[in-house]
């Protein structure tokens, strides 16, 4: 299939986990692949040569999505060098856990610059390119810890739900012009993050979720693939768990 032939998709934060997994499978899918990775330089190479591969065009790029100078030049360097933006995926994100009363100011703030003002920066610089096309998605990757809350991951719990209620204010704003925001909830995925875990931790997280079993990159792209798509034209303001019923 060829769901995104002829698209243009641009990924934050996808040298590695799951912002590589939706490069890759946008491109398997027939997008062209704008993205950005910002301290793994060598894999960021990697990737556009891997994305090159498969046929379409791809392009890596440096850029700090916290900042947002930054996301706006990176929203006009894609739409110069690929002619337009069709699909946004705001993916970068970073962890720093610690219970709250240990908890610095800068670990707060770095996750919230990171993974809240990031998805605020691009999306913000990405309006004036989608409004005059009156077409465009956006994705958001938020969790299922925005949703629950977690011991130990206040500051992340926090960005992860303002991504929810962020999500679900730009489909309101942006409805009339034709472009969509929908949010993903990953569950527990099996990525270089959790492959440090203790395996009875893991076990114990795979005995809790009723499919018996953690979820993969490709299970999370596999959905952002179709909020992508036009198979989810009618879909907006929505938050899609890939969760494996965990919070059924």
């Amino acid at each position: 299939m060829s769901l995104l032939k002829g698209k243009n998709v641009l990924v934050t934060g996808a040298s590695k986990g799951i912002g590589r997994a939706i490069a890759l499978r946008a491109a398997q899918e027939g997008a062209n692949v704008a993205f950005t990775y910002l301290s793994s330089v060598e894999k960021g190479q990697a990737l556009e040569k891997e994305l090159s591969a498969l046929g379409i065009k791809a392009k890596g790029y440096r850029s700090d999505a916290s900042i947002l100078s930054a996301a706006e030049e990176l929203i006009n360097n894609v739409v110069s060098d690929f002619g337009s933006l069709d699909a946004l995926v705001n993916n970068a994100g970073v962890t720093r856990d610690g219970l709250l009363m240990r908890m610095s100011e800068e670990q707060w703030d770095t996750v919230i610059n990171t993974n809240l003002k990031s998805v605020f920066n691009l999306t913000k610089a990405a309006i004036k390119p989608l409004m005059k096309q009156k077409y465009g998605s956006i994705i958001n990757i938020t969790s299922v810890v925005g949703i629950r809350g977690n011991a130990g991951q206040a500051n992340y719990a926090a960005s992860k739900a303002g991504i929810i209620g962020f999500t679900k204010s730009v489909a309101l704003e942006l409805g009339s012009r034709n472009i969509r925001s929908n949010a993903v909830a990953p569950g527990f995925i099996e990525t270089e993050m959790t492959g440090v875990l203790d395996p009875k931790v893991v076990e114990a997280w795979k005995e809790s979720i009723p499919l018996k079993r953690a979820g993969s990159p490709d299970d999370v792209a596999d959905c952002v693939i179709f909020l992508a798509s036009d198979l989810s034209k009618y879909i907006s303001g929505q938050v899609l768990q890939v969760d494996g019923g965990m919070l059924t």
